[in-house]
């Protein structure tokens, strides 16, 4: 497949998903260093900001697929912290623990993927409409 279009995105965009991954990256800091508090209180903002990336993409399909796939994954990666956190990774509900349970949030992400790549992105007027959303972003980027 050759497709010399460039792709870009609005520098609004990058910026906060710039800090989203300080933000994860201090969560999972503090999960690995057991910091139990601070990781706890990370989630609101690294789950917070991926919301709002998501919800600024909207206009954007392919984007805001993966990005409400990342939502879904930083719900499963705090719903196994809690869980190691609080002895509640094993054995919660009989067999099941917190870690069992972060692969239902895993999946959906997974599942939003699998939808993408099989069914839409082989689809060269799909891909044409996401480039033409994307240059209508960055053009009312450089509007502002």
């Amino acid at each position: 497949m050759t497709d010399h279009k460039i792709y870009a995105i609005p520098a609004r965009f990058r910026r906060i998903e710039n800090m989203h991954i300080l933000l994860w990256l201090i969560k999972d800091a503090c999960w690995a260093m057991n910091y139990r508090t601070l990781g706890m209180i990370m989630i609101i903002p690294t789950l917070l900001v991926a919301l709002y990336i998501t919800w600024q993409t909207r206009h954007i399909l392919s984007e805001f697929l993966h990005n409400l796939a990342v939502v879904f994954w930083i719900m499963a990666n705090c719903t196994w912290m809690t869980g190691e956190f609080y002895g509640w990774d094993e054995n919660l509900w009989g067999a099941y623990g917190l870690r069992q349970m972060a692969l239902i949030p895993f999946c959906i992400g997974l599942l939003i993927l699998v939808y993408y790549y099989l069914f839409l992105a082989p689809k060269k007027s799909f891909r044409d409409k996401m480039f033409a959303k994307t240059e209508e972003a960055i053009k009312e980027e450089l509007a502002d």
